[in-house]
């Protein structure tokens, strides 16, 4: 009776509550937000090592030491990687030795255009010329502030670049400890709950990462492809461009319009526009409808309204890395969430819509409507 009584006398109202929750909310966004050397290379190290560990425990049933196990697969990652910057550079470098030219073919273009808004609306090409100049000023400004905040950030982006492998070495040679850490953290009586809660964890983050890396890899060689055969220059560094921003959902592939299109109106003629949003169209399509359902998978599929939320949030708490990490963390909470019972609802929250062809599709309507002429006729 006595333990009732105190449990309603500690019983905290709402208001005070939010006020708790808000304040906590505060605290936990600024600390992620002045920490950001410190937590983005353990969240890139803890998705690598994620995406490594099988390799790594494979060579270690094989009788490989662990320490070179692990030696053995990052040296292979960065041995891709390394090719992968090869060929970006070499593509890079066709980009900038054509630079010069392109700017010029894009002031050309800029003139036609002031000539046509000119005779079109009536306006002066000298206040169009003043209003470009204006724009171009305040660019510059934004760019000069952008480029000394990038440099004052150089120190650490290259910590971050420094210590990341560091990370992803110790998490992989110490996976046995901190999975042990784990069991003891939660007591000996959970020890199967526990085993059973990182096993299926563990399965579903690495073949979401796993089919994330091999939409990317599709991705780009769709890309690729379609570009060269519409004969576009840079087309693979332009098909790797476009396969990485793809990664930030919705606004990614609105980005990679605007950039194949501009590069067609720039290198080619204005019809190749029309042929760059047809074809970044049909792979957006075929991305959506095929490839993200078939590797993907749909255990973690988020819906639009979330996704764009987890874009927003990321980019505003850690700019462009945020962007990239928003949607495999926010598909990292769905998965707890679902696999936790009070969080269930959140994650339900975070999924998206199901929705299957047997209830939606043109057979069913028909069958549908069919059904309700027959119970017509029936009741006459």
């Amino acid at each position: 009776m006595r333990l009732k009584i105190t449990l309603k006398l500690l019983k905290i109202p709402f208001y005070i509550q939010t006020a708790i929750f808000l304040v906590g909310l505060y605290v936990l966004v600024s600390i992620l937000a002045l920490s950001q050397a410190i937590i983005l290379p353990i969240i890139y190290a803890i998705l690598l090592a994620m995406l490594m560990s099988p390799v790594v425990n494979f060579l270690v049933k094989h009788k490989f030491p662990r320490a070179v196990a692990v030696i053995v697969v990052m040296l292979s990652v960065t041995l891709v990687l390394a090719g992968l910057i090869v060929l970006l550079s070499t593509q890079a470098l066709r980009l900038s030795n054509a630079w010069p030219q392109l700017v010029v073919k894009f002031q050309e273009l800029l003139l036609q255009l002031v000539q046509w808004i000119s005779a079109s609306f009536n306006l002066s090409e000298l206040s169009i010329n003043t209003w470009i100049a204006d724009a171009k000023a305040e660019l510059m400004a934004g760019s000069n502030a952008a480029i000394g905040h990038t440099l004052t950030s150089m120190g650490s982006t290259l910590a971050a670049a420094f210590l990341t492998p560091v990370y992803v070495f110790m998490i992989l040679f110490y996976q046995p400890h901190l999975v042990a850490f784990t069991h003891r953290l939660f007591g000996t009586i959970n020890n199967d709950k526990v085993s059973e809660m990182l096993k299926v964890m563990e399965g579903v983050i690495k073949s979401y990462l796993v089919g994330l890396f091999l939409e990317f890899v599709i991705l780009a060689i769709l890309n690729s492809l379609g570009l060269l055969l519409l004969g576009f220059d840079y087309a693979v560094l332009l098909g790797l461009m476009g396969a990485m921003l793809n990664v930030i959902p919705y606004i990614g592939g609105l980005i990679t319009i605007c950039i194949f299109s501009i590069v067609a109106l720039i290198t080619k003629t204005p019809v190749y526009v029309l042929y760059a949003f047809v074809l970044q169209t049909t792979i957006q399509f075929i991305d959506n409808n095929y490839i993200v359902p078939s590797v993907v998978g749909s255990k973690v599929k988020l819906n639009a309204l979330f996704s764009l939320l987890a874009v927003i949030l990321g980019a505003a708490l850690w700019g462009v890395p945020g962007m990239l990490l928003s949607i495999p963390i926010a598909a990292i909470l769905k998965l707890s969430f679902d696999r936790i019972h009070t969080l269930k609802p959140w994650g339900f929250l975070l999924g998206d819509i199901q929705i299957t062809k047997s209830n939606f599709g043109l057979g069913h309507r028909i069958k549908l409507y069919l059904q309700k002429l027959m119970s017509r006729r029936i009741h006459r």
